[in-house]
């Protein structure tokens, strides 16, 4: 029903940006709020940052505020994450997600309904 496809991933050395895009098809984008998730192996998945459905509300975990900006493109179907001042440890495989039916939370993934497919970012020390 909703397809999310991720890029923009990749090898960077630490202090580097990166910008990851995820573009969303088969839905209505504009209408729904986008989160980014980060999980590393054997680690928890967690939050990173959330935008409302017309970017004027943004929220951001605070191990990436500061350094990170979510923002969106409705008219392209598209939100970015991007990434500046990255560490080491950033490096994890980052998921964008959207909310269609879930409450007015942001900070879990329980929270959204469908998922990207995960695009690996990797921070050289």
């Amino acid at each position: 029903q909703v397809q999310l496809v991720e890029s923009g991933g990749g090898l960077v050395q630490a202090g580097g940006s990166l910008r990851l895009s995820c573009a969303a098809s088969g839905r209505i984008f504009s209408s729904y709020a986008m989160g980014w998730f980060r999980q590393a192996p054997g680690k928890e998945r967690e939050f990173v940052a959330h935008i409302n459905w017309n970017g004027d509300s943004t929220y951001y975990a605070d191990s990436v505020k500061g350094r990170f900006t979510i923002s969106r493109d409705n008219a392209k179907n598209t939100v970015y994450l991007q990434m500046n001042s990255l560490k080491p440890e950033d490096t994890a495989v980052y998921y964008c997600a959207i909310q269609i039916y879930g409450p007015p939370q942001y900070d879990s993934g329980r929270y959204y309904d469908y998922w990207g497919q995960g695009a690996q970012v990797t921070v050289s020390s």
